[in-house]
Formats: structure tokens, C-alpha cells, sequence
């Protein structure tokens, strides 16, 4: 086993048993799923506190949308929507939170206030600045596979090797230790429905391959609804398979909507999982 296996932990959360899980708070007007269902400071804070209250693990907080066709916004935007919320949790509130975003700017900002993970869906390949703020400020990142659009023509596991062959190397010569790296295959992003498909199905050999934890996030996207004609709001039960799948192979972190139906969703696979005969 690596060292960054070995180690299992993120944030100071022990990465053993079932997946942990973290919960998903976007302060956004915009967001494919809860877009606008935060509009206020203390909306998105009693949310905050309703995640952790029910087991989730870590808190991932979003201020600007990534769906498909989102429209981008300037970092001070992005912080007048984040700050407020993420001050007034990390003061009260032990549970680590992470800062879901794509610039520096606003990482640095967010771990100065207490944020404890910065969460890249561009994997430190979109902001020249994000891995030298990951290793200044010394907290770990969550580095995702993203494509600018999707290909059914390419391989995507072979491009997702190579995506974090070139992430690990910016991350090493930045100084961030590879211990400090979660690995977050990007579904939804970039790819087909049927290459999220493949993506999922080969969770255990990618994780294997390049030995760190592994974060997946499949909470009600687009590809469950490819299988089954669905809306978000009536995709929990496509999430939950998703993520029990990729318990199975060895993910360490869930990024869910549904912390309460997760935890005994993951709580009975792990309890499968462990038993023994008599």
C-alpha cells in the first residue's frame, strides 16, 4: 500500500470504513440541482448545520456554478456569495469545510477564513496560482478530471491518467505532498453518459493505479437520468447505486445532496461488506 493510502485522512477525518461523506452547500443562484435554493446568508448557514448534524463529514462549499453553460463570475462576486457563509460555520462549527472553486484568489481568501481543503474541478490545470496556494498555505486538495467538452471518440480512462500525471506533477513541484491529494474522477465533467458509465465501472483500477483516496461525486447528474428518464429531483435512488458501486471499489469520499440517506446507504454496504460466517 502507498504512503498516501497508508495514511487515509483528509483534513484530520480518518478515511476508513465506509466513505465519508461530504455535503454539498452551493450558495448560487444557478447550480443544476439547488441552484437558488440558499438565497440567503442564514438559509445557506442553517443548511450548513443541517449537513453536519446528520453525519456528513465534510462540508463543501460552492459559490459559483459549474453545471454546463453556467455563466462565469469574477472572483469578487464568487466571495461576496462565499465569505459570509464560510465565516460564520468555520466559528461555530468543527466539521472541516471545503472550498469548492477554480481560482486562487478565492482559495487563498477561503482557507485564511478557515476553509481546511481546497476542491479543484480543474484538478490545479486552470489557475496557474492554485497548487502555490494549496502548498503556502499547506491544506489538501481535491483534484478533478475535466475535459472542456466531451469526446466519445477518446479513451477517457487513458486521458484521465494522463490529467493526473500532469496534476501530481504540478502538485509535486509546487511542494504539496502527495499525501495531501484526493483524487476525484470528474463525473459529469466532460464526458459522455456512457463514458461516465466506464468511468465508474473502472473506479477501483484508477484508484489502484496512481494509489491516493479517491472522492466521487455522482449526486443526481445528468447520466442517471440517461438511464432512467428522470429530473434531478427524482434521482436519489440512481445516486445512492452510483456511490454504493463506487464504495465497493474502494472510494474514500461521497459528494452528496442526501447526507442522511447516504450514511445508512453506505453504513449497510460497509456492515455487507465486513460480515463474516459463523
Amino acid at each position: 500500500m502507498t504512503e498516501a493510502l497508508s495514511r487515509r485522512q483528509l483534513a484530520g477525518v480518518p478515511l476508513v470504513g465506509r466513505p465519508r461523506i461530504m455535503g454539498i452547500v452551493n450558495v448560487t443562484p444557478d447550480s443544476f440541482y439547488d441552484g437558488g435554493r440558499l438565497p440567503t446568508v442564514d438559509a445557506a448557514l442553517m443548511h450548513c448545520r443541517a449537513l453536519a448534524e446528520e453525519g456528513a463529514d465534510f462540508i463543501d462549499i460552492g459559490a459559483e456554478s459549474s453545471r454546463p453553460g453556467h455563466t462565469p463570475i469574477s472572483a469578487t462576486e464568487e466571495l461576496a456569495r462565499l465569505m459570509p457563509v464560510l465565516r460564520r460555520f468555520v466559528a461555530e462549527n468543527a466539521t472541516p469545510v471545503s472550498v469548492d472553486t477554480t481560482k486562487a484568489a478565492v482559495a487563498a481568501a477561503a482557507v485564511a477564513a478557515g476553509a481546511r481543503i481546497i476542491n479543484d474541478i480543474w484538478g490545479l490545470q486552470g489557475d496557474p496560482d492554485m497548487a502555490r496556494v494549496a502548498a503556502e498555505h499547506g491544506v489538501p486538495v481535491i483534484a478533478m478530471h475535466n475535459r472542456p467538452g466531451a469526446d466519445a471518440a477518446i479513451d477517457i480512462l487513458a486521458d484521465m491518467r494522463d490529467f493526473f500525471a500532469r496534476t501530481l506533477d504540478i502538485a509535486a513541484r509546487a511542494g504539496i505532498a502527495r499525501t495531501d491529494i484526493v483524487l476525484d474522477p470528474g463525473i459529469g465533467f466532460g464526458k459522455t453518459p456512457q463514458q461516465n458509465l466506464v468511468v465508474l465501472r473502472h473506479l477501483a483500477e484508477l484508484r489502484d493505479h496512481f494509489g491516493l483516496p479517491m472522492l466521487v461525486g455522482a449526486s443526481r447528474k445528468s447520466f442517471i437520468g440517461h438511464i432512467v428518464s428522470t429530473v434531478p429531483d427524482e434521482r436519489l435512488p440512481g445516486t445512492l447505486a452510483a456511490h454504493v458501486i463506487a464504495a465497493a471499489a474502494g472510494c474514500e469520499i461521497v459528494r452528496v445532496h442526501d447526507v442522511v440517506a447516504h450514511v445508512q446507504a453506505l453504513s449497510v454496504a460497509d456492515a455487507i461488506a465486513k460480515a463474516q460466517s459463523s
